[in-house]
């Protein structure tokens, strides 16, 4: 029995041994897989600086102040329909405001972005490695940029695999403009040669002339934009007074004022998106995710 038990772990010993000397692949992790609404709010969460927030908190957010709204509205007013109407307001205005910095940010970024990529290019020439020259701009880099770069630099020197820490930093900093350039530092790394420097001076230059045309264009047609939310606000703000007196919103309390209310939230809602799809500017999409 002594020597079945010796011959048994002898030979799982060998076993272990062989195993060891073929090289293990690595798992890959999951992917995750978001529906194109949770991606969005992701995204924009990220770019509106808001990155301990995710899109779960976001919509409970929402839920509470549609609550909360609704609930207040009902003793106001005691006007169901109404305060229907200005909970759903409420439970839109989380998402309304994290969207509103987030392209507020982009906006400042567009701005940004080239001085970044000049930094990189300004290490890469003087001799930096690619790691290298992207951490420094957590030092040398513009200020709403060194945080992401930070958290980059600390990725690094802790794993030492540079793909893996360029894709955290595109989700830390969820920007179509970023995605360019991890990818093109990226295809430098695998693939080698000497134009990167040329590419990034292309690429900063293109940069500047994308932001510069962007900001006349979004100048000239802010007015547009301007007018549809006074537009939307001005009917809501007369029905808001209008609501600080009970008896005078009583009429609402019918099917007739319900069916009012629902043909002006709806016509109200598709003229905005018109507007707003007419006068701003289609956002860049991050193709590169």
């Amino acid at each position: 029995m002594t020597g079945v038990v010796i011959g048994a772990l002898f030979g799982g010993g060998l076993f272990l041994l062989w195993w060891s000397m073929w090289p293990q692949e690595e798992r890959e992790a999951p992917a995750r897989h978001d529906n194109k609404v949770l991606r969005r709010l992701r995204d924009e969460l990220a770019q509106a600086g808001y990155r301990g927030i995710g899109p779960a908190g976001l919509l409970a957010a929402c839920a509470i102040a549609f609550f909360l709204v609704f609930v207040t509205g009902v003793a106001l007013t005691r006007v169901p329909s109404i305060a229907l109407c200005f909970a759903v307001m409420a439970g839109w205005a989380p998402v309304a405001v994290v969207s509103m910095r987030a392209r507020s940010r982009r906006a400042h970024l567009r701005d940004l972005w080239p001085d970044a990529v000049d930094n990189v290019t300004s290490a890469v020439r003087a001799g930096l490695a690619l790691p290298e020259a992207l951490a420094q701009l957590s030092v040398r880099g513009p200020e709403e940029l060194r945080p992401a770069f930070a958290e980059f630099a600390s990725d690094y020197r802790t794993t030492g695999r540079f793909n893996d820490c360029l894709d955290r930093l595109k989700d830390r900093l969820a920007d179509p403009v970023g995605d360019r350039l991890v990818e093109s530092l990226r295809i430098a790394r695998e693939v080698g040669g000497s134009d990167l420097g040329s590419l990034l001076r292309t690429l900063s230059t293109f940069l500047r002339e994308d932001a510069r045309t962007r900001s006349e264009l979004e100048t000239r047609q802010s007015w547009t934009v301007n007018a549809a939310r006074l537009a939307v606000a001005a009917p809501w703000l007369v029905l808001a007074l209008l609501s600080t007196r009970p008896e005078s919103v009583q009429a609402y309390n019918t099917s007739s004022g319900v069916l009012v209310l629902g043909v002006g939230a709806a016509t109200t809602f598709i003229a905005y998106r018109v507007m707003v799809r007419i006068g701003r500017l289609p956002e860049e999409e991050r193709v590169l995710r």
